[in-house]
C-alpha cells in the first residue's frame, strides 16, 4: 500500500544552473551529491525541510521533452507555501519572475507558476 511520495526525479540539461536554482533560489538542501563516472552523470539528492524530495540528474545530451502545461506526462511540480506574496517577492529578489497570481476556482486558494532552468513548470500553492 502507498504511504507517501518518496521523491521526484528531474533530469536537467545544465547541471550547474539547475543545482544553483534548486539550492540558491528554492532553498532546498543537499543530502548527497555523487558523480557516476560510468554514466557521465551527477546525481544530487535534495531535501525540503529535512525531508528527501528531489533527485536531480545530469546526463550527456538528454533528449528534449515537451514541458508545456498541457503536454502529456508530468504537468508540473507544486510546493505548498504559507505566504504566496512573500515567496513571489523572494523569487523576484533572486531574479525569477512569477506568473500573475491566480485563484483556484474550486478551492479558492491562490497560486502561481515559475519555470526551472529547463522550463519545468513549478507551482507555488498557498495553504
Amino acid at each position: 500500500m502507498l504511504s507517501k511520495v518518496h521523491h521526484i526525479a528531474i533530469i536537467c540539461t545544465d547541471y550547474s544552473a539547475s543545482k544553483a536554482f534548486y539550492i540558491d533560489v528554492l532553498g532546498l538542501t543537499v543530502i548527497r551529491e555523487v558523480y557516476r563516472e560510468e554514466r557521465e552523470s551527477y546525481k544530487l539528492d535534495l531535501a525540503l525541510n529535512g525531508t528527501y524530495i528531489i533527485e536531480l540528474f545530469s546526463f550527456p545530451d538528454p533528449p528534449k521533452r515537451a514541458s508545456g502545461p498541457e503536454a502529456a506526462g508530468l504537468r508540473h511540480l507544486a510546493f505548498e507555501v504559507d505566504d504566496l506574496n512573500a515567496v513571489v517577492e523572494m523569487l523576484k529578489q533572486k531574479g525569477v519572475e512569477a506568473e500573475p497570481i491566480r485563484i483556484d476556482e474550486f478551492t479558492g486558494k491562490r497560486f502561481t507558476f515559475i519555470a526551472d532552468p529547463d522550463r519545468l513548470p513549478i507551482e507555488f500553492y498557498e495553504k
